[in-house]
């Protein structure tokens, strides 16, 4: 948005200080200035020349040497417009002048005669749009003066705001409460041109006629009021130069006078509004309604635009006349022959316009302005100072009846909020006397009454629309104003105190210690929304269609993740194409659907343990098995028992190992599943290798405190003896059996168990190389005790089904 500083001076006097620093007190105080624009400064440059002489260049046949008076001697510049002539008047850019875009005039040799200057064409000095030649100044110019006084130009600074940073302030869309801001700002006085004496002298020009348009707003339509007036015998023209210079430097192109005074109104007051040709106008009625069937609208622009039967139009007996607070139709608009027309104002739901503009993708002036929440009793305001403009750019205009109205809401009650001084100071961290807090609030325009030290604050209805809501943002006007550069910044006074850890925190901290610590695992982080192009790779049977994510922004991660197995396996094929072995996992969680309470989480463990050689199965096991008695958690391992359901993993996926799976039982309850995955699944991922996975869930335990029943023993001081042995077995038989059957030797000196190795011999039978470890701490094995108990490993084995291998 940009703003005029010359504009605002109508309003509030602005201190005589640099440009640059208005615009760095503005964004500290109100809100981003981006850019500072300073227009008239090339015509300042250029002055009036007259030439005196024109003479053939000695080395071209277009090229003219022309001599040429400036008020300070003689200059020769070399030039090749056609219409160069002794006693001409035209402007001159003497050597050093910048020109819009960057490029400056430097002394310049052309065709080996040197040239002093530039002599300039309108559209060079953006003062018309002939471009044929020089520009043709009248004789009355007078030779030496500036164009910029010549002209009658005034120079003006021009601030280019981020309009993000006003999109909570509707209020400042319009040089009006730009004003009220820059004379809260410098602590000046607002000017209100339009005030109760100056609607009472319009007023007086409405007549008692019958309006010759009536207004009738549908209840279900976004409208929040609707206001019009008639006016006859206007004439079209143009506009006058002030309001066009102040049009075109905010970035509006001049049209007519009518259609200037709707932008001009709007860019002033920061409420939009539209002026019909009334001729248009069928039946002399505005009727505010849905789109219903009307599904097709071209727009001034002509645009045909697709609508939908929500979208609110304005339109008369017959037809659709605009697009409701975006853009008027193209038949609707004024044209030269006009001379009767009908000024509307309106306010907007800001949701419904931000929602239709954006379908249409069709982004006004005036729907930027509506989608930010306007306040409809500026609705008066703005149409009597477009009927002000007016009757001042046509004399002979004529008010038809009086303002006509529709659709308006029962007022709300001004919003009030109560606060002291001393809560003010306190958040801001500044002290402030009462006097000035109230000054900074009314130089605002907030009403302000104060009731034994207790400050009662009335909000502008443009301010409560959908920017002041409470104290804070009350506090917040008193700090802008003020400066924030102006508090002292100091520490807060916060006691500080140690946090106990959660059991949960404390389990999941033991658990990531534990794995990276003494497992040597990496632990992972993978996105807890996929995709079902994921989980059908994995062949994971729960897709969790009813965990869709209302607007994904991709369908890679469209749901909530049911397990961590379809993570882990896609984590697992990005590593092993540069790792040949590595452990992984990873303490996140899984989501899966409850009737009840929509959705349930569950707080999981996920291990995934990758060798190219050999199968890690055992690997995985065997620190499974450390960490829970790291944990102190009595975790039971049994086969996988197809009768009983297994939630975290349906006993047919198609990942499960036929004989390298089991299923962990914590406290009574299944809590997960260890498994080699299978190499069709592998296959899928691209996996070359062998990957084992587990899945831990500690939800229904995580939070309870676990006792710690660690015994401390010294080290034996005696050395132990360790006898392994293979044995056969089944490949479908767990090695857990033979674990099992070891544990119950009744040999007291017998101290661990534990395997070793696991070799598939074919299809149906597999070696497990089993290791077992005896010591007695109170004295030395004997050779005689070693070779008994050796004994004794191999007759239990063998009598339980697990003969040695030959």
């Amino acid at each position: 948005m940009i703003v005029s500083i010359d504009w605002i001076k109508d309003f509030v006097n602005i201190p005589d200080i640099s440009p640059d620093e208005i615009a760095t007190r503005f964004t500290l105080a109100t809100c981003e200035v981006e850019e500072v624009l300073l227009t008239g400064e090339l015509l300042k440059s250029v002055s009036v020349a007259r030439i005196t002489d024109v003479t053939a260049h000695p080395d071209s046949d277009h090229l003219h040497l022309v001599k040429f008076e400036t008020g300070k001697g003689i200059r020769e510049v070399v030039c090749g417009a056609p219409n160069v002539k002794p006693g001409l008047k035209v402007p001159y850019a003497p050597i050093g002048t910048t020109f819009p875009g960057g490029f400056t005039l430097v002394p310049k040799k052309i065709r080996g005669v040197m040239s002093e200057g530039m002599l300039c064409s309108e559209t060079e000095l953006s003062i018309g749009s002939d471009d044929s030649g020089l520009a043709e100044l009248p004789e009355s110019a007078v030779v030496g003066q500036a164009m910029l006084e010549h002209l009658g130009k005034k120079r003006d600074v021009l601030l280019d705001i981020d309009n993000k940073s006003l999109t909570h302030r509707p209020d400042l869309w319009g040089h009006f409460g730009m004003a009220r801001e820059f004379a809260a700002v410098f602590g000046e006085i607002l000017k209100h041109p339009y005030d109760e004496k100056w609607e009472k002298a319009l007023s007086e020009k409405f007549t008692s006629e019958e309006s010759p348009v009536k207004i009738t707003v549908h209840s279900d339509s976004s409208c929040l009021g609707f206001s019009g007036i008639s006016v006859d015998y206007v004439s079209v023209q143009d506009s006058p130069d002030w309001m066009k210079e102040r049009l075109e430097a905010c970035g509006l192109r001049a049209i007519n006078n009518i259609v200037d005074i709707s932008n001009y109104v709007m860019l002033e007051l920061g409420h939009p509004l539209h002026i019909f040709d009334r001729d248009t106008i069928r039946g002399g009625q505005i009727i505010v309604r849905r789109a219903g069937e009307d599904n097709k609208f071209t727009t001034l622009d002509e645009v045909e635009r697709e609508l939908v039967p929500g979208d609110t139009l304005v339109c008369d007996s017959e037809r659709a006349s605009s697009i409701a607070g975006i853009m008027g139709g193209l038949d609707s608009g004024v044209k030269e022959s006009t001379s009767r027309i009908f000024i509307e104002t309106a306010n907007w739901k800001d949701s419904e316009i931000r929602k239709t503009s954006s379908r249409l993708g069709l982004r006004t002036d005036a729907s930027q302005r509506y989608e930010k929440c306007l306040d409809s009793r500026q609705n008066k305001q703005t149409l009597l100072r477009a009927l002000d403009l007016v009757l001042q750019l046509c004399p002979k205009a004529k008010v038809v009846g009086a303002i006509e109205s529709d659709g308006y809401k029962e007022e709300k009650a001004p919003l009030i909020l109560e606060m002291t001084s001393e809560h003010i100071c306190r958040v801001l961290g500044k002290h402030i006397e009462s006097s000035t807090i109230i000054s900074i609030l009314e130089s605002l325009e907030f009403s302000v009454v104060e009731r034994g030290g207790l400050l009662s604050i009335t909000v502008p209805s443009y301010r409560s629309t959908k920017d002041i809501e409470c104290d804070a943002d009350i506090i917040e006007e008193i700090g802008r104003i003020i400066g924030y550069d102006n508090i002292e910044p100091s520490s807060p006074l916060n006691t500080i105190s140690a946090v106990r850890l959660s059991n949960a925190k404390k389990m999941t901290r033991n658990i990531q210690d534990f794995l990276v610590l003494r497992a040597r695992a990496h632990e992972v982080l993978t996105y807890p929304m996929v995709g079902e192009k994921l989980l059908k790779k994995a062949s994971w049977p729960q897709l969790n269609e009813e965990l869709i994510l209302a607007n994904a922004l991709s369908p890679e991660s469209d749901r909530m993740r049911p397990s961590l197995v379809p993570s882990l396996l896609q984590a697992a094929a990005l590593n092993q194409k540069t790792n040949s072995a590595f452990r992984l996992f990873e303490v996140g969680r899984s989501y899966l659907p409850d009737n009840k309470k929509f959705s349930t989480e569950r707080s999981q463990i996920g291990l995934a343990w990758f060798s190219k050689k050999e199968s890690p199965f055992m690997d995985l096991l065997n620190s499974l098995d450390d960490m829970f008695r790291f944990l102190n958690l009595k975790v039971k391992m049994s086969r996988p028992d197809y009768r009983s359901v297994n939630p975290y993993v349906d006993p047919e996926w198609a990942g499960l190992h036929p004989s390298e799976t089991l299923n962990f039982q914590v406290m009574g309850k299944v809590a997960g599943f260890i498994t080699s995955v299978h190499p069709i699944i592998c296959r899928d991922f691209k996996i070359k290798g062998n990957l084992s996975i587990a899945i831990l869930d500690i939800t229904d335990f995580e939070t309870r405190q676990i006792k710690d029943k660690t015994k401390y023993e010294p080290l034996s001081k005696f050395p132990s003896s360790t006898f392994d042995c293979t044995v056969v077995t089944d490949t479908k038989e767990p090695v857990a059996s033979i674990i099992s059957v070891l544990n119950k030797v009744k040999i007291k000196e017998l101290e661990q168990v534990s395997i070793v190795d696991v070799y598939e011999m074919d299809k149906d039978k597999k070696a497990v190389t089993v290791r077992t470890t005896f010591c007695d701490r109170e004295k030395t094995l004997s050779g005689e005790f070693i070779s008994h108990a050796e004994k004794t490993v191999m007759e239990t084995l063998e009598s339980n089904g697990f003969p040695l291998k030959q």
